[in-house]
């Protein structure tokens, strides 16, 4: 469900009730723990925390106009949604990610290549969320982005 809010602020005022709390409570969550220098925006309809062009000039393969995506939160018709690019790209953070989650959730892991699914908002992992936010600094993000999908 693509939002037309431009501002984070806005996109959770537009949403239900149930979902402003767990939406507003990842990215509580998401901004105590992501490394400096990535920034928040809206993007793609959703809230989304990127590497700015002030640190990647070169910006996203697919349109380099927008900055080098890396994580977003939304509301979707049937989930919350986390999209965190590092766990598509690193197999050892993914790996890590699958192996710590049965620890914080007592729910099946749904999970695309880069989508986590919360289909009950009060079994989100939030910490959880918030150890993966840290895991990986814009500079590293940068490093395994070229690798993976700069040929």
């Amino acid at each position: 469900m693509k939002s037309s809010a431009t501002t984070p602020k806005d996109y959770i005022d537009s949403l239900p009730d149930d979902r402003k709390e767990a939406i507003n409570e990842l990215r509580k969550v998401i901004l105590k723990n992501l490394p400096k220098g990535f920034s928040e925006v809206m993007s793609y309809g959703m809230i989304g925390y990127v590497v700015p062009h002030s640190l990647y000039p070169n910006g996203y393969h697919c349109d380099p106009k927008l900055p080098l995506p890396f994580m977003s939160i939304a509301s979707q018709k049937n989930f919350i949604a986390v999209y965190h690019m590092g766990v598509y790209a690193d197999k050892k953070l993914s790996d890590w990610f699958i192996k710590e989650y049965p620890k914080h959730s007592k729910t099946k892991l749904d999970m695309g290549k880069s989508c986590l699914r919360f289909k009950k908002m009060d079994q989100i992992p939030y910490k959880l969320i918030g150890d993966l936010a840290a895991k990986m600094t814009p500079k590293e993000w940068i490093d395994v982005y070229e690798s993976a999908f700069k040929k």
